[in-house]
């Protein structure tokens, strides 16, 4: 099974990358995102450098110059090239990445069948990062294409939209719930251990909030009333000029991965930061409910969009659970050191790869992030 995995990862990143052209493939839009070529050749810097090196005998890395440029943020793994300039590596050239993707397979296919325990649960974690680093790849090439005056469509055919679900509340009554993953099955450190956690009585949306609602926001002068916002929030609306969803046009139409389309109100509502999130919630008489609230929600019958559209901005910042500690090594560098600053979203997008997510998972950005498919459901 987990050859059939680490398979299915690896050809679906490159299918991923293959509208993209060489030139493409080389875009850094912004500091916070990364050239798809820099995507693919990291994730395959992870299994050379986590697995194969120290699990394969004889193994010779493809090139020895190449690790300083593909680390992302493991100090224990050696220097790395400054993240605002990975668009600046026109060298190696992408045809060079993909011979090292090849390089690495071949290897990986060596080792699997005599792999200890130690090196199948690297490839795994190997697999379940490169499928972040799948979503990461659509999120940044997003924002590289709207920033060309021409808007380019990743895709230029649209999938078929489903008529959102009418709104409603479901009640939970609350109590003494046990969150974090239980397995069976993979998950991340962060997810863990599984623990207790007392809620008041609640209810959340059976939905997400769709961009007819928010278009009333907007209409309403949301942008414009700072009573509704958080303090940083404001100060951020006022200091970037925020108007909008970061992908919707002047004109009324939303920019996407298909292109520029005529707005969809029935459609969840994305590119939102977290401050628009607590603004909007602020504004319907609701507010956003906190990671365990919605992961208790998550098994209410008639909880819909729970994965497939969206990440859901959370009240929840983004800590350690009781007992959390860090693997040791360089994995551990992973998850828990970025425990700061961060809020917590939960669900998944229609960017997430098919059976990445799960209740138990915790996404984390900065709060005034919103380039990723991030949106948002209320509770009360």
């Amino acid at each position: 099974m987990l050859t059939e995995l680490l398979g299915a990862t690896r050809a679906r990143t490159l299918a991923l990358a293959a509208p993209l052209t060489d030139e493409d493939a080389q875009l850094q839009s912004m500091p916070d995102a990364s050239p798809a070529k820099w995507h693919l050749a990291h994730t395959t810097w992870f299994f050379e450098t986590l697995v194969l090196a120290p699990h394969l005998p004889g193994y010779r890395v493809f090139d020895a110059r190449w690790p300083q440029l593909f680390n992302s943020y493991y100090e224990s793994l050696g220097p790395r090239h400054a993240r605002p300039q990975r668009g600046l590596l026109s060298r190696p050239s992408l045809a060079e990445v993909k011979a090292y993707r090849a390089h690495v397979d071949a290897a990986l296919a060596d080792l699997l069948p005599s792999a200890p325990p130690p090196a199948l649960s690297r490839v795994e974690l190997g697999c379940h990062h490169e499928q972040q680093h799948q979503e990461l790849l659509l999120t940044d090439i997003l924002h590289a294409f709207s920033c060309n005056p021409l808007l380019p469509a990743y895709q230029p055919t649209r999938p078929t939209t489903v008529a959102a679900p009418e709104q409603a509340w479901l009640r939970h009554v609350g109590g003494i719930v046990e969150v974090g993953h239980a397995g069976p099955g993979f998950a991340f450190d962060n997810e863990g251990p599984r623990h207790a956690v007392l809620l008041t009585p609640f209810e959340v949306s059976n939905r997400l909030v769709t961009c007819g609602e928010y278009a009333d926001f907007i209409a309403s002068g949301g942008y414009r009333e700072p009573l509704l916002w958080l303090s940083d929030g404001w100060a951020t609306v006022q200091a970037q000029g925020w108007q909008r969803p970061l992908y919707w046009q002047p004109d009324g139409s939303v920019f996407g991965l298909h292109g520029v389309q005529p707005l969809d109100p029935n459609a969840p509502v994305m590119q939102l930061s977290f401050y628009e999130a607590c603004a909007f919630a602020e504004w319907a008489g609701a507010r956003l409910p906190t990671e365990f609230e919605w992961e208790a929600a998550a098994s209410l019958q008639g909880f819909e969009q729970a994965s497939d559209q969206a990440w859901q901005w959370t009240r929840s910042g983004y800590a350690p659970y009781p007992g959390y500690r860090p693997a040791a090594g360089a994995v551990g560098e992973y998850n828990g050191k970025f425990m700061v600053g961060q809020q917590v979203l939960r669900g998944g997008s229609l960017a997430t790869p098919p059976g990445h997510s799960r209740p138990s998972y915790r996404n984390f950005f900065p709060p005034a992030a919103r380039w990723q498919f991030s949106g948002l459901r209320l509770a009360r």
